[in-house]
């Protein structure tokens, strides 16, 4: 499988704080990886740099060989991103949001039978497209959030906390959507809190630390307790360094 999204050498800094240093990350088409880590990790700076939202200090971005800051536009244009708070219209419904990103994005096809296509996909009910957005759970937000980013035909899908708050049962409805869109060829690249939905999810899981990548791990060589072990040891470890288990 080609790589979508990779980072090289990746780093960022604040004046003399470093949020991110050194990363080496490759999500390929067909692939979700999971970035676990305590907040501060560096896990929001590595979206924002594939989104061309931060400049790098050091390294670069590729998102499908496009260099990001060479080319951020073109780069931006293959990105679908939901952040934990999608920000929607709250008075115009999820069927007019839709339309209106969609138009943003310069999307050819966004009849009416188009756009709620992409709403049954992403599992929003059809009665509820046609409701003001500001009844909206949160879940249903994050729903037309992805239906935003399919509309756009997005090759990469960028996610930055979209579990949070969610109940269980939206979480694992979330979930098995990114598994279908991974399925269709989407490389997926997720930062969560949430380590059994990681790897439940994920083909690979990488955490992160003071802005680091300690950890590279195979989702499917972990059980829940093996990974939360992991995770715990190099929270509390000062030292830690890179360790492949893939």
């Amino acid at each position: 499988m080609a790589d979508v999204l990779r980072a090289e050498s990746l780093s960022k800094r604040f004046g003399t704080h470093t949020a991110l240093n050194s990363l080496n990350l490759s999500v390929a088409s067909g692939e979700i990886v999971c970035m676990l880590g305590a907040n501060g990790a560096g896990k929001t700076t590595t979206i924002n740099l594939f989104l061309g939202f931060l400049e790098p200090s050091d390294g670069k971005a590729l998102i499908d060989g496009t260099h990001v800051q060479s080319d951020t536009t073109a780069a931006r244009k293959l990105l679908g991103y939901v952040p934990e708070q999608v920000a929607l219209y709250p008075s115009l419904t999820g069927l007019e949001n839709l339309e209106y990103f969609m138009r943003l994005s310069g999307a050819a096809n966004i009849n009416e039978t188009h756009l709620r296509s992409l709403l049954d996909k992403v599992g929003l009910d059809q009665a509820a497209a046609t409701r003001p957005v500001q009844d909206y759970s949160k879940g249903m937000r994050q729903k037309v959030g992805l239906a935003i980013a399919l509309g756009k035909n997005a090759t990469a899908l960028l996610l930055d906390e979209p579990l949070s708050g969610l109940d269980p049962k939206a979480a694992n409805e979330f979930c098995s959507l990114l598994r279908v869109l991974a399925n269709e060829g989407k490389a997926v690249l997720m930062a969560t809190h949430d380590l059994f939905r990681a790897r439940e999810i994920s083909d690979k899981i990488v955490i992160m630390k003071s802005g680091r990548m300690v950890a590279a791990l195979d989702s499917a060589a972990l059980d829940n307790a093996t990974l939360e072990k992991i995770y715990l040891q190099h929270m509390h470890d000062p030292d830690t360094l890179l360790e492949a288990a893939s």
